[in-house]
């Protein structure tokens, strides 16, 4: 097996024997990193620092002081700061910003003995489900449908396509609607959108802080669990975590989920679902029904409200969090002549911001207005709440509710889809997203194309141990072979 095609528990377990070498490891990876820069998928790479951080966790290991990570190659959404390295949130705003501070989740990484081998492109400032908003260019899926180029969605498409492709081992996403979810789904990986509140958002570069959730992208179950454990926990810059202990989720991959009851909500029967997704959901579901998981059939009726419902609050906060980008303390100015300070404002943020940008942030900032608050942003937060109170109802009847992650697989910018039909890509994360509900999308086939196919297992708040656990049995029984040497047709 090629070295850029081991998961995190198996490198974990030869390097700890000292098969392998943590620097031979993240070699590797660098030469994926070159051999498929097409893909467009890192805005910064970072090989030296890398290579540096190799050779510490050698020495770690050899004294047999190695940390949770040690040696594991992985990349960092360019959405988090890094202390000494740019920081872009792939925006002309941010082109040339460098943190002197580092986030949170990439300093339990990072203290964890990762080898961080740069920063994944995203949709600017996080807005998009495609990753063809980024000002350094659109990233590509490492999938492709006869030999067309495809969305890797977003808008942690840049981590996404990374880990699918070998470049990474895993790689850190933000979830906004759907973020680490539908990029996920869309490469055939494994997507985790915690519970709000169980990661820190410090060092995150905001878009929707009452949305915004750190997590990770990964090729397995396992994987996925080993990461959230490190990067989860109270933190006291952030005062929206949580006080909750940090369980090692890895000890229930496998287990029972004999007299589990899995929801399925008759709302999420969309015409607008491709017929494979449909039937990928039934026999998974009766797959885990075979295992003894009862299939129970619920409502979530105001959950066709959650799109709206979302783009009022996402850009209402958007317009607030990001009206810091003005040309003074840092980041981008204009370099036009301007004769007063509003036009210094105006022509920096119209020159600095995307297309995408500047239309949630008039969107946000008309909600936000004295004509709009009221009728338009007070009656989101009432839906909003509605929506939590339904899955509160929803949780009293089921542990874990089965969903679609998208609506399909993942398309191509010449499919010439409106707007509209792009965000509906996020139908089915947005809901829980606006509930601060666990959730995860697992592969679980591929459609005639050969594309991958997943479904989202969503729990209680703060119960990521019950998800994992069905998410570890569809894995087991869907097979769903990542391996990246063979996305990429080596």
């Amino acid at each position: 097996m090629k070295l850029t095609d081991l998961t995190i528990t198996q490198a974990k377990d030869l390097l700890k024997k000292k098969e392998i070498s943590a620097v031979e490891l993240t070699k590797a990876y660098i030469e994926n990193m070159e051999k498929y820069k097409g893909l467009n998928a890192f805005v910064t790479e970072t090989p030296e620092i890398a290579l540096e951080q190799a050779k510490i966790a050698d020495e770690n290991i050899a004294m047999d002081k190695a940390r949770e990570l040690e040696g594991i190659p992985m990349a960092i959404k360019d959405l988090y700061c890094t202390k000494g390295v740019r920081t872009t949130a792939s925006s002309k705003m941010l082109e040339n910003f460098v943190p002197e501070y580092e986030s949170t989740v990439s300093k339990k990484l990072l203290d964890a003995g990762i080898t961080m081998l740069g920063k994944t492109s995203m949709d600017e400032f996080a807005m998009g489900s495609t990753n063809l908003t980024s000002y350094f260019g659109e990233v590509k899926n490492p999938y492709k449908r006869n030999g067309e180029d495809l969305v890797p969605g977003g808008s942690s498409g840049g981590s996404a396509a990374a880990v699918a492709s070998g470049m990474a081992m895993a790689a850190t996403g933000s979830d906004t609607g759907g973020s680490i979810r539908q990029p996920s789904s869309f490469c055939g990986l494994v997507g985790m959108k915690p519970t709000y509140g169980r990661a820190s958002r410090y060092g995150m570069v905001a878009f929707s802080s009452s949305l915004d959730c750190p997590g990770p992208i990964t090729r397995t179950v396992a994987d996925s669990a080993l990461f959230l454990k490190v990067i989860s926990g109270l933190d006291e810059k952030d005062p929206t975590t949580a006080p909750k202990e940090v369980i090692d989720w890895t000890k229930v991959l496998g287990s029972s989920i004999k007299g589990l009851k899995i929801g399925i909500p008759e709302e999420y029967k969309s015409d607008k679902l491709n017929p494979e997704v449909q039937k990928f959901w039934d026999e998974r579901a009766e797959d885990l029904k075979k295992l003894g998981a009862e299939i129970v059939n619920i409502s979530l009726p105001h959950t066709k409200y959650s799109l709206p419902v979302y783009y009022i609050i996402a850009p209402a906060e958007a317009s607030s969090n990001l009206a810091r980008y003005d040309g003074v303390k840092y980041g981008y100015r204009t370099k036009s002549p301007y004769h007063s300070l509003d036009e210094m404002y105006e022509l920096t943020r119209t020159e600095g911001f995307g297309a995408e940008v500047k239309k949630r942030l008039l969107i946000g900032s008309t909600i936000l207005t004295e004509e709009f608050y009221e009728r338009s942003y007070l009656k989101a937060l009432k839906t909003r709440r509605i929506i939590c109170e339904e899955f509160e109802e929803a949780f009293k009847k089921v542990d874990v509710i089965l969903t679609p992650s998208t609506t399909g697989a993942a398309f191509s910018k010449n499919d010439k889809l409106s707007p509209l039909e792009v965000y509906l890509n996020d139908i089915y994360t947005v809901g829980s997203s606006l509930a601060g509900l666990p959730s995860m999308s697992i592969p679980v086939g591929k459609d005639k194309n050969g594309l991958p196919l997943g479904l989202q297992v969503m729990g209680r708040k703060f119960d990521e141990e019950t998800v994992y656990k069905v998410a570890s049995q569809l894995e087991l029984i869907s097979q769903f072979d990542n391996t990246p040497s063979k996305v990429m047709g080596e």
